[in-house]
């Protein structure tokens, strides 16, 4: 049985208890569902109307309380929580398994060369910058110099050091050899998310008080919430990339491989999938998204602004961004 609509739901929060790790798990399985890339325009609309009426106080006659909240998931999925802009479809994080799945099924495939090397490492920072800036915190846009710097730098430190990596595991274990595009995705992210959300460290990112109510930007929050998203971003990767070796530099031994080499690609594409499907809404999990931190630990000048005009608030949030 569906359950009545109820006009005092709070969907500008997730529905499940963001304050354990358990409610974050169930809220990241949903919004990043690869399920959710194949919804069309109308679809999206259509849950963001939704939402924005029931943000208003209209209702859709029979709207159940589940069908509001797959709306609310849909638009999430598809819609930035600070701009309110629908996101790039391959910017989304319900894209995330099947685009890296692919990309990384083939760095892992085809690292031996250096053109392949510098392809999929181009391939995968262009991904990476994409689903950077689409997943940035804050409202406030990058110029098109600041993009550009950021895509340059993370995609040459990617390749520098999966090229660099390369040549020092020539002469030692081909298992060792499989792991370097772990370790260049590792180092590029480093780069990457720091570098495509720069502003955020120069200017701040959008800071508010336990009812949304805006005090201002900070950069403190801003490098928590970066440093933040690095870690998750590389245990997102780590499953993916560190056990489908073990699997394929058994696999390739067998008599099936020898007799049919060109399956090792999408072998590895269909075990990195499998690991992404839940490394990537476990490790997102990781840190509430709606973060926090005390007013005492911001920038001096933003404390006594908060104080003066806020005495009573004690800890500010911010969206740490994904």
């Amino acid at each position: 049985m569906t359950t009545e609509i109820s006009t005092s739901i709070n969907i500008k929060e997730p529905r499940w208890d963001q304050g354990t790790f358990m409610g974050r798990a169930k809220h990241f399985f949903t919004v990043t569902d690869p399920r959710n890339v194949l919804l069309t325009n109308e679809q999206l609309e259509n849950a963001h109307k939704v939402i924005s009426d029931y943000r208003q106080g209209v209702m859709s006659p029979g709207l159940t309380e589940d069908e509001l909240w797959r709306a609310k998931y849909i638009f999430d999925s598809a819609f930035h929580p600070d701009t309110g802009e629908k996101m790039i479809l391959i910017g989304r994080m319900s894209a995330q398994v099947p685009m890296n799945m692919t990309i990384t099924g083939c760095m892992m495939t085809f690292y031996k060369t250096t053109p392949a090397v510098v392809l999929w490492q181009w391939i995968n920072q262009s991904f990476n910058a994409i689903v950077n800036y689409t997943n940035r915190s804050g409202d406030a846009p990058l110029s098109v110099n600041q993009l550009g710097t950021a895509y340059v730098s993370a995609t040459t430190g990617a390749v520098a050091t999966a090229l660099g990596l390369n040549a020092l595991t020539k002469h030692i274990s081909p298992l060792i050899g499989r792991l370097v595009p772990f370790a260049a995705v590792a180092a590029a992210n480093c780069i990457n998310i720091p570098l495509m959300r720069q502003r955020e460290l120069k200017h701040g990112i959008p800071i508010t008080d336990e009812n949304d109510n805006r005090l201002g930007e900070s950069t403190t929050a801003a490098k928590q919430a970066i440093s933040q998203v690095v870690v998750s971003r590389i245990l997102m990767a780590s499953p993916g990339m560190a056990i489908p070796p073990f699997l394929m530099n058994t696999l390739e031994k067998k008599a099936f491989l020898k007799k049919f080499p060109w399956m090792s690609a999408p072998i590895q594409v269909v075990l990195v999938g499998f690991c992404l499907v839940f490394a990537t809404p476990l490790c997102c999990a990781l840190f509430p998204q709606k973060s926090s931190m005390s007013v005492s630990r911001l920038e001096p000048e933003l404390q006594e602004k908060i104080r003066a005009s806020h005495p009573g608030v004690e800890r500010i949030y911010f969206n740490k961004g994904l």
